[in-house]
Protein backbone atom coordinates (compact mmCIF):
# COMPACT_ATOMS: atom_id res chain seq x y z
CA UNK A 1 0.00 0.00 0.00
CA UNK A 2 1.44 3.44 -1.23
CA UNK A 3 1.29 6.47 0.64
CA UNK A 4 -0.64 9.65 -0.79
CA UNK A 5 -0.23 13.12 -1.14
CA UNK A 6 -3.54 13.20 1.07
CA UNK A 7 -6.66 11.65 2.40
CA UNK A 8 -9.72 11.41 1.23
CA UNK A 9 -12.22 13.99 3.72
CA UNK A 10 -16.02 13.51 1.99
CA UNK A 11 -17.50 13.15 -1.45
CA UNK A 12 -19.24 16.10 -2.42
CA UNK A 13 -22.60 15.62 -4.59
CA UNK A 14 -24.00 19.22 -6.18
CA UNK A 15 -27.29 19.07 -5.60
CA UNK A 16 -30.40 21.71 -5.67
CA UNK A 17 -31.66 20.66 -1.84
CA UNK A 18 -28.78 19.58 0.23
CA UNK A 19 -30.71 18.44 2.96
CA UNK A 20 -33.14 16.70 1.17
CA UNK A 21 -30.33 14.69 -0.64
CA UNK A 22 -28.59 14.27 2.57
CA UNK A 23 -31.60 12.63 4.18
CA UNK A 24 -32.29 10.47 0.95
CA UNK A 25 -28.82 8.72 1.32
CA UNK A 26 -29.07 9.06 5.03
CA UNK A 27 -32.31 6.58 5.21
CA UNK A 28 -30.59 4.53 2.15
CA UNK A 29 -26.73 3.96 3.56
CA UNK A 30 -27.31 4.58 7.64
CA UNK A 31 -25.96 7.15 9.15
CA UNK A 32 -25.92 10.96 10.82
CA UNK A 33 -27.09 13.61 9.03
CA UNK A 34 -25.49 17.30 9.50
CA UNK A 35 -23.43 15.65 12.73
CA UNK A 36 -21.17 19.21 14.30
CA UNK A 37 -17.79 18.23 12.55
CA UNK A 38 -14.96 20.82 13.11
CA UNK A 39 -13.98 20.57 8.80
CA UNK A 40 -16.86 22.43 7.62
CA UNK A 41 -19.94 24.84 8.76
CA UNK A 42 -23.16 23.40 7.89
CA UNK A 43 -25.61 25.63 6.56
CA UNK A 44 -28.57 25.92 3.63
CA UNK A 45 -25.90 25.72 1.16
CA UNK A 46 -23.85 22.33 2.74
CA UNK A 47 -24.93 19.39 4.82
CA UNK A 48 -23.49 16.40 5.20
CA UNK A 49 -23.98 12.38 6.31
CA UNK A 50 -21.65 10.47 8.36
CA UNK A 51 -22.46 7.25 6.63
CA UNK A 52 -22.89 4.45 9.22
CA UNK A 53 -19.96 2.00 8.00
CA UNK A 54 -16.60 2.53 7.95
CA UNK A 55 -16.23 6.64 8.53
CA UNK A 56 -17.54 7.49 4.73
CA UNK A 57 -18.66 11.43 4.92
CA UNK A 58 -20.79 12.23 1.77
CA UNK A 59 -21.34 16.05 1.71
CA UNK A 60 -23.72 17.82 -0.73
CA UNK A 61 -23.50 21.61 -1.86
CA UNK A 62 -26.24 23.77 -3.76
CA UNK A 63 -25.92 24.52 -6.92
CA UNK A 64 -28.29 27.18 -8.16
CA UNK A 65 -28.51 26.01 -11.66
CA UNK A 66 -27.99 22.43 -10.83
CA UNK A 67 -28.46 20.18 -14.21
CA UNK A 68 -28.25 16.27 -13.22
CA UNK A 69 -26.54 14.04 -15.22
CA UNK A 70 -28.54 12.06 -17.89
CA UNK A 71 -27.41 8.02 -18.00
CA UNK A 72 -26.23 7.13 -20.06
CA UNK A 73 -26.18 10.19 -22.82
CA UNK A 74 -22.49 10.91 -22.66
CA UNK A 75 -23.62 14.56 -24.15
CA UNK A 76 -24.40 14.99 -20.00
CA UNK A 77 -21.96 12.07 -18.28
CA UNK A 78 -22.79 11.33 -15.21
CA UNK A 79 -19.96 12.87 -13.93
CA UNK A 80 -19.32 9.77 -10.70
CA UNK A 81 -21.60 7.24 -9.09
CA UNK A 82 -21.84 5.43 -6.27
CA UNK A 83 -22.06 1.61 -6.03
CA UNK A 84 -23.71 0.33 -2.72
CA UNK A 85 -24.24 -2.99 -1.84
CA UNK A 86 -27.43 -5.15 -1.02
CA UNK A 87 -28.64 -8.34 -0.56
CA UNK A 88 -31.75 -8.58 -1.69
CA UNK A 89 -32.17 -6.64 -5.27
CA UNK A 90 -35.68 -6.68 -5.45
CA UNK A 91 -36.70 -6.04 -2.26
CA UNK A 92 -34.28 -2.85 -1.84
CA UNK A 93 -35.66 -1.71 -5.08
CA UNK A 94 -39.20 -0.77 -3.28
CA UNK A 95 -37.36 0.71 -0.62
CA UNK A 96 -35.19 2.88 -3.21
CA UNK A 97 -38.52 3.70 -4.96
CA UNK A 98 -39.85 4.89 -1.45
CA UNK A 99 -37.51 7.67 -0.65
CA UNK A 100 -37.59 8.76 -4.46
CA UNK A 101 -35.36 7.22 -6.41
CA UNK A 102 -35.72 6.89 -10.05
CA UNK A 103 -35.22 3.50 -11.79
CA UNK A 104 -32.70 4.22 -14.90
CA UNK A 105 -31.84 0.67 -16.16
CA UNK A 106 -33.21 -2.34 -13.86
CA UNK A 107 -31.59 -4.46 -16.53
CA UNK A 108 -32.98 -8.21 -17.38
CA UNK A 109 -32.94 -9.42 -13.89
CA UNK A 110 -30.33 -11.57 -14.55
CA UNK A 111 -27.01 -9.51 -13.46
CA UNK A 112 -25.75 -8.60 -10.16
CA UNK A 113 -27.09 -4.91 -10.48
CA UNK A 114 -29.42 -1.78 -11.37
CA UNK A 115 -28.61 1.52 -11.61
CA UNK A 116 -31.38 4.87 -10.37
CA UNK A 117 -31.00 8.19 -9.82
CA UNK A 118 -31.25 10.12 -6.19
CA UNK A 119 -34.32 12.74 -6.12
CA UNK A 120 -31.51 15.14 -7.86
CA UNK A 121 -30.75 13.12 -10.80
CA UNK A 122 -27.05 11.51 -9.42
CA UNK A 123 -26.85 8.21 -11.04
CA UNK A 124 -25.93 5.37 -8.19
CA UNK A 125 -26.12 1.21 -8.47
CA UNK A 126 -27.28 -1.31 -5.99
CA UNK A 127 -24.97 -3.97 -6.30
CA UNK A 128 -25.95 -7.40 -5.02
CA UNK A 129 -23.46 -8.59 -2.55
Amino acid sequence: MTVGIGALQCVVLDCPDPRALARFYGELLGGEVDRPDPRWSLDDDWSTLHAASGGLVLAFQRIGDHRPPRWPDPSAPQQFHLDIEVHDLDRVHGEVLGLGAVPLDLGDGTRSWRVYADPAGHPFCLVRH
